[in-house]
């Protein structure tokens, strides 16, 4: 790759992660149309680049290609003159400028890079490879298999960039989310504004159709959105008054306004897309072993190949300089690991970009290898399997009718604060809006006593019924959710079952979870009743409750000490501590803290608990393909350079060796972004 700082040197970590100028960025620059890490005044010092380092790039499909589809019309037609027509013309130094004009139209590019990368004391790269095995053909009068090899070099060049920009389509589609300007309510006028200088607190009047661009609080009585960018999900989301609508949500039906509650660069969707900007940073184990590899395979096959060259000479009869020379080259063009080095990374790439489509964000590619290995997802219970919100679950009426008791109940609870009481006004739906209230009391620890239409109500727990000796159903004390049991004017008349609702996906997320052989585990505050209500119901394998952020930290530790992958699932800010202990930490991004989702190496869009499920096979997919593309790439090669050293194989095997298991390995790796999760 190209620098421009002329003291510029490549820097490694302890784990061989190149620190700057990998060939991954290359690609990312070239269809992310972004500077280099190594670039000082990009466009100014590449105003004369030729073609093949394309950062800042913005050509077409047709533009790219266009160098090598010319360089191919003139190699057809001197290998037709050459085997077919024979003129006397086309011969000597008409013969050899003619092939010169197809190779440099695709091998100046490389040629550069090669000298660039010799000038930085990077010596063995895939450019000199290709460059002194495409000369070297030339020198012995081989110009039409030297011309093939780096056309096909240059072609696969491009169909890498090409495969990286297919791979990231997903990505790059969160870019288009927000617009650059809003419509902004100044007074009675409407005004356009720039997005990013839109504050807290304004006012955004959002029409049919039009993204919003800031976080904020719907104003309006409600609003049908579309939150594909930031769920993966296609059906509309409806929100009611009082609700966050987040950037990048599409208003589907009338005009709505929604007050500014986030400034621009601190939006979800801007949170998001910093994510996946800085996904590829974090290298799967895999990708940097195949970076020291090729670092140091490469210089091992350069001296075989002058071995090849030149070893025989004093063990072979008839030692033709030509012949092993032509032998060598056909060594070095095989042993090019361009394949490797670029399918392995496009193939999380891939993954990466499925993952997006789906509504889940990994921050780095690490992440794919370890979501392959999990042994034991451990669970959060309010807000990951559970909707985190009171709702009246079950009504029992005893002597009375069921929409009398709720609409007596639901009247008494309107004097009343507790959420309980919300979830009990919410199920009356409005019933209760004709009843008379009067001579409230609330017993502390107990619950509420008044009079509903001269009624006498008394709601609560079972305290309050014992307080005034009223008798109930014994089968309620050993409910484990709460119950808010009634007595109207001195009788038992029933009771309430409130609990926090199960997500509907649960229970499949734990069946999908159990078919992996993947242990379910569930951590909670709650009671360890409840606990057990919910992990009986959905099957998990093992519930825990009553539990402290540091207890849950210390169940993650015994089972991390039993050498086993974890992933842990949250969306709390007590849950951030667990998240960022355990192998691979998911956070909840919908409804999760800032802290949770920040800590996290997974982000879930949706909250779902079924992308879980969804993460883990992506995961397996993408290292079952990146597992494929290494054993093509070294057996393919490993055969052909045996070949070749025998001399059995010709510069044409090479081409393929090389470039064309190059191309098998991309079209594989972009296969996971066609495959249904």
């Amino acid at each position: 790759m190209k620098n421009t700082e002329s003291q510029h040197h490549h820097k490694y970590d302890a784990n061989g992660k190149q620190l700057c100028c990998t060939l991954e960025e290359k690609i990312n620059r070239i269809t992310d149309n972004q500077a280099g890490c190594c670039t000082v005044d990009y466009k100014s010092e590449h105003a004369d680049d030729d073609g093949h380092d394309h950062s800042g790039d913005d050509r077409t499909t047709f533009q790219m290609f266009l160098p090598a589809i010319i360089s191919f019309i003139f190699l057809i037609v001197a290998i037709g003159l050459d085997n077919y027509f024979t003129p006397t013309w086309f011969a000597g130094y008409v013969s050899l400028s003619w092939y010169l004009i197809a190779y440099l139209l695709v091998g100046y590019p490389v040629l550069k890079e090669a000298y660039e990368s010799i000038r930085k004391g990077e010596i063995f790269s895939e450019f000199f490879l290709m460059g002194i095995a495409t000369i070297g053909a030339f020198a012995i009068g081989e110009y039409a298999e030297g011309v093939a090899v780096m056309l096909f070099y240059a072609i696969g060049e491009i169909f890498q960039t090409l495969a990286v920009q297919r791979a990231k389509k997903n990505i790059k589609s969160l870019l288009d989310q927000r617009p650059d300007t809003a419509t902004v309510m100044e007074g009675e006028n409407a005004v356009s504004k720039k997005a990013s200088e839109i504050t807290i607190g304004e006012i955004i009047q959002l029409r049919p159709g039009e993204k919003l661009a800031l976080d904020g609080k719907l104003l309006s009585d409600n609003a049908s959105l579309n939150t594909a960018a930031l769920t993966g999900e296609s059906k509309p989301d409806t929100k009611q008054k009082g609700e966050i609508v987040l950037a990048g949500m599409i208003n589907l039906n009338k005009v709505v306004l929604v007050e500014v509650t986030t400034a621009y660069t601190d939006s979800k969707l801007s949170q998001i897309l910093q994510m996946v900007q800085d996904a590829t940073a974090k290298k799967a184990p895999t990708e940097l072993f195949i970076r020291k590899f090729a670092k140091i395979y490469t210089p091992i096959v350069v001296v075989l190949a002058i071995g090849i060259c030149l070893l025989p000479m004093l063990f072979v009869e008839n030692y033709n300089f030509n012949d092993w020379l032509y032998r060598a080259l056909i060594f070095l063009v095989i042993s090019c690991p361009c394949a490797l080095v670029i399918s392995i990374p496009l193939g999380y790439f891939g993954g990466i970009g499925a993952a997006s489509k789906n509504g889940i964000l990994f921050k780095g590619s690490n992440f794919l290898d370890i979501m392959a290995s999990i042994q034991v997802v451990v669970m959060d219970k309010t807000g990951t399997l559970t909707k985190g919100v009171f709702q009246v679950q079950k009504v029992v009426a005893v002597g009375i009718s069921e929409d009398d008791l709720v609409k007596y109940t639901a009247a008494l609870e309107t004097k009343s604060t507790h959420p309980v009481g919300t979830a009990i006004i919410e199920y009356a739906k409005g019933s209760e809006k004709n009843a008379t209230v009067t001579d409230v009391e609330e017993i502390a620890g107990h619950g509420l006593k008044g009079k509903v239409d001269g009624n006498e109500i008394l709601a609560g727990n079972v305290k309050l019924m014992k307080k005034f000796d009223i008798n109930y159903d014994a089968v309620i004390d050993n409910t484990p959710f709460t119950i808010i049991v009634i007595a109207i004017n001195q009788k038992y008349a029933g009771y309430f079952l409130i609990a926090d609702e199960i997500k509907e996906d649960a229970k499949q997320t734990i069946e999908s979870l159990h078919k992996l052989n993947v242990k379910t585990v569930m951590l909670s505050g709650d009671k360890q009743a409840v606990v057990d209500a919910v992990a009986k119901e959905l099957n998990i394998d093992q519930a825990y409750g009553d539990l402290l952020p540091e207890n849950k930290v210390e169940k993650v530790e015994g089972l991390i000490s039993q050498n086993l992958k974890i992933a842990f699932v949250g969306d709390g800010v007590n849950d951030a501590p667990v998240v960022a202990l355990a192998d691979a930490g998911i956070a909840m991004g919908g409804l999760g803290s800032d802290a949770t989702i920040e800590t996290a190496d997974i982000v879930i869009q949706n909250d779902q608990p079924t992308k879980i499920f969804t993460a883990i096979n992506i995961g397996k997919k993408t290292k079952q393909i990146v597992y494929q593309n290494i054993g093509l790439a070294f057996a393919v090669k490993a055969i052909v350079l045996v070949l070749g050293a025998s001399g059995l194989a010709t510069m044409w095997e090479a081409v393929f060796a090389d470039v064309g298991v190059a191309l098998l390995a991309i079209l594989n790796a972009v296969r996971i972004q066609r495959m249904k999760f």
